[in-house]
């Protein structure tokens, strides 16, 4: 097993695809989060779902403690894994680690198709949050609150304090990230957020467009932070569509 396969699963895999679309969990998820989208766009889009180390089959290694050192590992193995034109799609944590991706990759001249980022403020809109710092009690009703965790878990106690840790690593690292500027992104960014999502206004998911010189839209959807379970159909139609426009090279030149 290489570096690439520890990171990268492949639910539905397809040498016939004419696209890739790299697929980025919010805090606390997992790749098998994608697994129905992966399902959805085969054969035609073939989806690398990454997995972060420490949670389901990575649970023994230690976890990233920043967006910077996870951007590292994952654009490392996206890089030896991509092998036709692709795009990144992240959900909340999952789209700030997707721009952080899309830097490091454009700056190694593989330049993604367009960065999908849903349910997450522009990078550069920054907010005090400290949920990371609650006790155990208070990052399990921030969970509850937010409506995307399997309702399943809050009912078993000892899953639920084996996933806590890694929540709790991911709330850190997103709550402590802070754009530190560098070159804009060259890929068009499609920006998706729920119209009552808690976690970032409109005017924060606009700033967006700060943050690329391709081509910018945003989608909003009735719903609150994981209004993409509700929406998901019409979301996979838009992956859909915007990767059925003409394709660059996957390395520019």
């Amino acid at each position: 097993m290489n570096d690439s396969d520890l990171w990268i699963r492949r639910f539905f895999p397809s040498t016939r695809a004419d696209f890739q679309l790299v697929v980025l969990p919010h805090a606390g998820g997992s790749a098998s989060f994608y697994r129905p989208v992966a399902q959805a766009l085969s054969p035609r889009i073939e989806v690398l779902a990454v997995q972060y180390p420490g949670r389901q089959d990575r649970r023994h290694e230690p976890m990233a403690g920043t967006i910077a050192d996870l951007a590292d590992g994952v654009s490392e193995a996206v890089g030896a894994a991509v092998d036709r034109p692709f795009a990144i799609f992240g959900h909340s944590m999952g789209a700030t680690l997707a721009y952080e991706v899309a830097v490091r990759l454009e700056a190694d001249g593989i330049r993604p198709e367009r960065v999908f980022a849903s349910g997450r403020r522009a990078p550069s809109a920054l907010r005090d949050e400290r949920v990371h710092q609650r006790d155990d009690n208070g990052l399990i009703a921030e969970m509850q609150s937010l409506s995307g965790t399997d309702q399943q878990i809050f009912g078993d106690e000892e899953l639920l304090r084996m996933v806590l840790p890694a929540i709790r690593n991911d709330y850190r690292a997103a709550e402590t990230y802070r754009h530190t500027g560098g070159p804009r992104l060259a890929c068009p960014v499609t920006a998706m957020i729920g119209e009552s999502d808690p976690k970032a206004t409109l005017e924060e998911v606009r700033a967006w467009r700060t943050h690329t010189d391709g081509e910018f839209e945003l989608k909003t959807y009735t719903g609150g932070h994981f209004y993409l379970v509700e929406h998901a159909a019409d979301v996979i139609r838009v992956i859909g569509e915007r990767l059925s426009e003409p394709a660059t090279a996957v390395r520019s030149q």
